[in-house]
């Protein structure tokens, strides 16, 4: 038996990373898994390798090899239409909603003065628009449901503590943890837990490959550091945890959730 056995859950930015790794654990913990991404490259201006349709494909092979349900579709989570029409359709296939964990967002770099107008409007349309959306067209059907459940939205230890030449990204991931609050006191009466999960650097394409990345930590690495030199980067399964943690934590709701080894302490 699976922890998840019987359950649905929807989840943004599938194709590689945490994304790709949620979506594997939760199929194999039982649950069916309705999920999305863009595959593509969202703007010119990111410095990371994009995901692809190829990653979008893998997920789903690795997803049903473990034996597991999925309906996954290429889209943008801008796209308010597409997420509507992928939640019914996939609520009419597998019978429910209960698990949305918010997973999708992109990173640019720049002073706050320098940046283009592209560079903060595109960060947050996706990371904090985006999400609105992605929550309009979910809660409708976890409230028709009735079966209570969770919502993850993935912020970023930049929404706890903002970081030099990250603007927009800062500004949309501490107006992630505004829209979560919100929404966790909306949704309590229906047993619907609302949390957010904020990670410092993780072993993805965005936490590791941006060579931008690497120019800000040293011109400003006073601002970065985390606890645990030993552990400076957290892995997509402890990522993972957090979620399922707070996918299952009956008690936790508006909870702000840190994986960042200590980095907003610093």
């Amino acid at each position: 038996m699976g922890q998840f056995d019987g359950q649905v859950a929807y989840i943004t930015g599938i194709a590689r990373g945490q994304g790709r790794n949620h979506a594997l654990r939760f199929a194999k913990e039982g649950a069916a898994v309705i999920g999305m991404d863009i595959a593509d490259r969202v703007a010119d201006h990111m410095t990371y390798p994009p995901a692809t349709s190829d990653d979008l494909a893998e997920t789903v092979r690795l997803v049903e090899e473990a034996g597991g349900k999925i309906l996954a579709r290429q889209g943008d989570t801008r796209d308010l239409a597409f997420q509507q029409q992928l939640v019914a359709d996939g609520v009419a296939q597998f019978g429910r909603l209960d698990h949305v964990i918010a997973n999708a967002g992109i990173l640019t770099w720049g002073l706050t003065w320098e940046l283009t107008e592209e560079q903060f409007t595109d960060v947050v349309d996706v990371n904090l628009v985006g999400t609105w959306k992605t929550l309009k067209a979910t809660i409708p059907a976890m409230l028709e449901a009735g079966n209570g459940g969770s919502i993850v939205i993935i912020s970023s230890c930049a929404g706890m503590k903002a970081m030099p030449a990250q603007a927009s990204y800062s500004a949309s991931k501490f107006g992630l943890r505004g829209l979560a609050q919100t929404a966790a006191k909306e949704l309590g009466p229906e047993k619907i837990r609302v949390n957010t999960v904020h990670p410092y650097a993780v072993n993805t394409p965005m936490g590791v490959e941006d060579p931008e990345g690497l120019k800000a930590f040293q011109k400003w690495g006073r601002h970065f550091p985390s606890i645990m030199d030993h552990y400076p980067v957290a892995s997509v399964d402890d990522l993972t945890d957090a979620v399922f943690y707070l996918s299952t934590a009956a008690a936790v709701t508006g909870s702000e959730f840190q994986i960042d080894m200590g980095a907003t302490k610093v």
